[in-house]
């Protein structure tokens, strides 16, 4: 019975990557606003964003969107690097928070993250950027502290994962 659980198990995460993250590599080099590829151990998955870099836009986030298409999500960019939290308050889908530094270098996973809890979820000091997914999916794709995104937002600093021209 585990061994059924754990193929199919392997045979989503397969169907993950073939139907949503199919080109990765070729839309890497672009490097465009609306795309965040993750590059880790696991390989790579790409994620097609809304950015949000104004205030407003990052006070508003995901809340009240009944659902995410599965390999979409949201990237909050601050002006520098800070300490922050994000709470679910009116977000109705359960959410993944991937917390990065200046250099796009994941430094905190916040999983599953419960819709409509208020309780503050801190990513840790010097947090740049935040990427939302739908919750979940860091898991299913082993994506891990260390980890790093490629997005132009990291471009003008030290970035470990730099667009290409």
């Amino acid at each position: 019975m585990g061994s059924s659980i754990a193929l199919n198990l392997i045979r989503a995460r397969r169907l993950a990557f073939a139907c949503c993250f199919a080109g990765s590599a070729a839309t890497a080099q672009a490097c465009p606003q609306d795309r965040v590829l993750v590059k880790g151990s696991f390989g790579e998955a790409q994620f097609v964003i809304e950015l949000a870099d104004e205030p407003a836009e990052r006070g508003r986030g995901l809340m009240n969107r009944v659902s995410m298409a599965r390999s979409a999500g949201m990237l909050f960019v601050f002006e520098q690097p800070q300490a922050v939290a994000f709470w679910m308050k009116n977000t109705l889908i359960p959410l993944d928070m991937v917390f990065t530094d200046r250099s796009g270098r994941i430094v905190h996973i916040h999983e599953n993250a419960i819709p409509l809890d208020e309780t503050p979820i801190p990513g840790g000091e010097g947090v740049y950027a935040v990427l939302e997914i739908n919750g979940g999916m860091s898991s299913m794709f082993g994506i891990k502290a260390g980890d790093a995104l490629q997005h132009p937002a990291f471009s003008g600093g030290p970035a470990v994962f730099p667009c290409k021209d």
